[in-house]
């Protein structure tokens, strides 16, 4: 039998790539999370994914959030941020044991993006179609860019 040597920066070094493992798993869109055997968990984060874009004088988010209903997102527009709510519900009652794999998360969610720049919440638009939502948010005027020509002379 030989003597290893004991190594207290390679126990921390292991509990610091563990840590960093749980906070990725934590933090990743629960859609993606993937569950095989043992009971399924309704439970969990649902975090809908977006695209934030800038189009000259406005502003276009995009959030992917299938299987909700329009009656069941809610929108709050500030001059700065955008908030995002809604409820994915169950379509139906399938026990426990009878599920083979259960990747959908099911319940409510939130998601508050901070803006770039400040908009015109009066005169956004939202749309929502094939489980994609999009807002069209005007920029206030202030925000907008500003072209000046110069003249030479």
């Amino acid at each position: 039998m030989s003597i290893v040597r004991w190594s207290p920066m390679k126990e921390i070094d292991e509990m610091r790539r563990e840590m960093e493992r749980l906070f990725e798993e934590f933090f990743e869109p629960a859609r993606r999370r993937r569950w095989w055997g043992g009971r399924p968990s309704a439970e969990g984060v649902i975090v809908p994914n977006i695209e934030l874009y800038d189009r000259k004088n406005e502003i276009v988010l995009r959030a992917e959030i299938p299987g909700v209903e329009k009656k069941d997102i809610d929108l709050t527009i500030t001059e700065n941020a955008l908030t995002i709510k809604g409820e994915i519900k169950r379509q139906e009652e399938v026990k426990d044991e009878d599920y083979y794999a259960a990747e959908i998360r099911y319940g409510t969610f939130s998601r508050t993006i901070p803006l770039p720049v400040e908009v015109d919440s009066e005169n956004a638009k939202a749309t929502y179609k094939n489980g994609i939502l999009e807002i069209v948010l005007p920029k206030k005027e202030e925000a907008k860019p500003k072209e000046i020509k110069v003249e030479v002379s």
